[in-house]
């Protein structure tokens, strides 16, 4: 591994590389800055082996941009792609994403954005159920999202005219795009050829991340419990099989992340978090800035305060299932079937179970219980910070707590703090937007309690807030739009900080 041999000087230099390319997997001469893809082409050779070594990635680096081709161990739904207004994509605009990548991949330096649609359109009529019509604003404004996915990832680049000018009336308005053909076959670039597949989990696994598949298992479940170290927030025990725990628990593989992403591991009995002080490699920075990571912060000092209280004990469930097929059964009944190569399609089931000589036969697991917290609870708790805090929130939540509470717990759920819950329907995952039955408590949550909040009082001739404040903690949104809306008397701001982990 390279990063034992550089220079104490140079490490961080490497460790910052890592973490952004392990953040955005496409990095090109604007995105996510213009000086990463000089630091990532700096140390191209030994992210590319190291990479490989530990995680089974495959790295590529050109002049113009690095890509890294992860492996996929499971289906995630917790990182979505978003528009530029931070709204989720649907599946329209991830239809729209895709034909326009084929369209570019077509088309010559430059493309005007009605010639894009013109293209997309024409594709559409070869995807049951999708269209894309020219004089619906909703399609307009789908597609118009979907090219600034790709713009803001140097696919294309704006040359004259406006995007949103063409989104509210074609006719009159235009918008012509440069073409970056290295960045459009750079991001699509599928492990395997789409055609022979039958199903989206062709797609997971180290064969299909291009790793060696002659390494013996104990390689490949190390890879994986390191992959997991760096994708996700918190790697629970519980939620491994064997031989994946026991290596959870070896120092020496941990250590190994430590030292090639520059991260800290923060262990508990229960599992392994890698602590990103930096920002750089983490999608979602907790404890943050803004109404929704303040009011986060102080919803998880209120249940592990709950939950804690000896004197008046929650109940405590064991886990509901969330078996992968469904969520598998879902993408794969999206797939235009007419598209796949019968005889070399690809029906392999990743659900089948191998006999692994190099393992013993593991035992029975015990079936671990969490703490329920009722939705009703959930509400009522948030509604009481509201009225308490109400004042230094963003104008659009004061008005809309229920809506707060909704993203709140989304947030929450993202960071694998908690998770959502249907009791009453044989522990079904709850609809989008719906709270469910409650939530499970998971224990990083704790480390999260006794967070310290700070009003701040401004002054009525104050009409900025700070820099220094605004490094603090506060939401300048919300103290400007405060301020304007009624200037003759004083404003308070919210300021909750994190206290420090618990045990």
């Amino acid at each position: 591994m390279h990063a034992r041999t550089i220079d104490s000087l140079a490490l961080d230099s490497y460790q910052r590389a890592a973490r952004v390319v392990l953040a955005n997997h496409l990095i090109t001469r604007t995105y996510p800055d213009r000086i990463a893809l000089p630091l990532i082409r700096r140390w191209a050779t030994e992210l590319r082996e190291d990479l490989a070594e530990l995680f089974g990635y495959r790295l590529e680096v050109t002049e113009t941009t690095a890509r890294l081709f992860p492996v996929l161990d499971k289906l995630d739904a917790g990182r979505p792609a978003r528009t530029t207004a931070d709204r989720l994509f649907d599946r329209r605009r991830y239809a729209y994403l895709a034909l326009a990548l084929a369209a570019l991949g077509r088309a010559g330096d430059q493309i005007t954005l009605s010639e894009l649609a013109d293209q997309v359109a024409a594709y559409t009529e070869r995807v049951d159920g999708l269209d894309l019509a020219a004089d619906r604003a909703g399609d307009r404004d789908a597609f118009v999202d979907a090219v600034g996915w790709l713009a803001a990832r140097g696919a294309v680049t704006l040359a004259d005219g406006d995007a949103g000018g063409w989104a509210s009336d074609p006719e009159a308005g235009e918008a012509l795009y440069d073409i970056d053909r290295s960045v459009v076959f750079a991001l699509f670039r599928p492990p395997r050829a789409l055609q022979h597949l039958q199903s989206v989990t062709g797609l997971l696994g180290e064969e299909a991340g291009g790793g060696d598949t002659r390494s013996p298992a104990l390689a490949l479940a190390s890879r994986a419990v390191r992959r997991a170290l760096v994708e996700q927030p918190v790697v629970y025990a519980d939620d491994l099989a064997e031989p994946h725990r026991s290596l959870l628990a070896q120092e020496k593989l941990v250590q190994e992340v430590e030292q090639v992403t520059g991260l800290k591991a923060e262990r508990r009995a229960e599992g392994v978090a890698l602590i990103d002080s930096s920002g750089r490699l983490s999608d979602v920075r907790f404890p943050g800035t803004g109404t929704l990571a303040q009011v986060a912060l102080l919803l998880a000092g209120e249940i592990a305060d709950l939950v804690l209280d000896l004197d008046n004990p929650v109940a405590r469930i064991p886990r509901p299932e969330k078996p992968l097929a469904d969520l598998a059964e879902q993408l794969d009944s999206a797939i235009p079937m007419t598209t796949v190569f019968a005889p070399l399609a690809d029906s392999m089931d990743i659900f089948a179970t191998e006999e692994d000589s190099e393992f013993d036969e593991p035992e029975e697991p015990e079936i671990p219980v969490y703490p329920f917290i009722e939705s009703a609870w959930i509400r009522d708790t948030v509604k009481m910070l509201a009225a308490r805090y109400g004042a230094t929130f963003a104008a659009q939540w004061q008005a809309d707590v229920p809506g707060l509470t909704t993203e709140v717990v989304g947030l929450l759920e993202r960071l694998q703090l908690i998770e959502r819950i249907d009791t009453g329907a044989s522990g079904t995952p709850p609809p989008p937007h719906d709270l469910g039955s409650g939530l499970l408590i998971f224990p990083a949550l704790a480390r999260y309690r006794g967070a310290i909040v700070t009003i701040r009082t401004r002054a009525e001739t104050e009409l900025f807030i700070s820099p220094t404040d605004i490094g603090a903690g506060a939401d300048p949104v919300s103290a400007a739009h405060a301020t304007a809306a009624d200037p003759a008397v004083d404003h308070t701001e919210l300021v909750a900080t994190e206290k420090g982990s618990g045990n």
